[in-house]
């Protein structure tokens, strides 16, 4: 056996590598606890800006079960004493208050059917469908978005009126069937561009039309984004004061964001009553949202990472 001294390594170098190892584990676990502080710091960041977005609802939550006197007590209140639960249901019997949330949901149900239907269809021609003057078209779409809602405004309000849909939901519904909200079409057709045009092509092999291609392959791959334009057209029209305002006259008719008006112009002094019909009023925006959070989220975010 050959002596230490003639081998190939030295000896000396083998004492290093317990060393090194150390050192490596030592970088390891520094940045492992610089990730956790960083991810600690971005946590209680979140968290404290979702606790300012609650508190006011918080606010108006514990407002709702209040006498009007300690609304604006000051240290405030956070839990009555006693609770006024009578307060939702006076609120039913100061105002038509089922009759006005039957409304809304009836106008925001019909008007985002409608805008998904049009719009996945718009975005699905301008997406998967090849004709000529099809970008010309997207981008005479996108410069709609462009344009301030107030210009037309007037000449909306004047088409309604020689329609004869004054007084009528029509004016809140039917135009969202046609596709005017460019939005919902960008939206849509950004996804769409991400869904692999080779299951287009095996479908026309097998002598599948552009609709059945539509309704089969390519409006089911696209639930995510679907579920993010029934949120923002379900809550455009549910919270739409100006519309309701413009065409309807008939107290019977008006929506839950007129009604809410109403209410608070009337008794405005008594501001328990407000805050109750407020927290009724957004319960369906919340529960929708919870629904359809996680599909939400992955539309908006599959929207931005395959569009093209």
């Amino acid at each position: 056996m050959k002596p230490p001294s003639e081998m190939g390594t030295p000896m000396s170098t083998h004492p290093t590598f317990p060393k090194e190892w150390s050192a490596a584990q030592a970088t390891r676990q520094r940045r492992t606890l610089l990730h956790t502080l960083r991810l600690a710091a971005i946590y209680l960041f979140l968290a404290a800006l979702a606790l300012l977005f609650v508190v006011p609802l918080l606010w108006v939550l514990s407002s709702s079960l209040k006498y009007p006197a300690q609304v604006f007590s000051i240290p405030i209140q956070w839990i009555p004493d006693p609770i006024q639960w009578h307060n939702y249901r006076d609120v039913f019997q100061l105002v038509p208050f089922a009759r006005y949330a039957m409304n809304s949901v009836l106008v925001a149900v019909s008007a985002t059917t409608g805008a998904v239907l049009s719009s996945s269809l718009v975005a699905f021609s301008l997406s998967r469908l090849r004709w000529p003057g099809r970008e010309l078209i997207f981008l005479a779409v996108l410069g709609t978005m462009m344009l301030p809602s107030v210009v037309t405004l007037v000449p909306t309000f004047v088409l309604m009126k020689n329609l004869g849909w004054l007084d009528t939901y029509f004016p809140m519904t039917v135009p969202s069937w046609f596709g005017v909200n460019a939005f919902y079409i960008f939206l849509m057709r950004q996804f769409m561009l991400g869904i692999p045009i080779a299951l287009d092509e095996a479908a026309r092999i097998d002598g599948a039309s552009n609709l059945r291609i539509y309704t089969q392959i390519v409006l089911p791959l696209s639930k995510s984004v679907v579920a993010a334009v029934v949120i923002f057209a379900f809550l455009e029209r549910y919270n739409d004061l100006l519309g309701p305002a413009m065409y309807l006259t008939t107290s019977d008719k008006f929506t839950l964001s007129i009604g809410l008006h109403s209410l608070s112009g009337t008794y405005g002094n008594y501001w328990p009553y407000v805050m109750a019909a407020s927290i009724m009023m957004t319960l369906p925006i919340l529960v929708l949202f919870v629904l359809f959070q996680r599909q939400f989220v992955q539309g908006i975010q599959m929207t931005g990472l395959t569009g093209r």
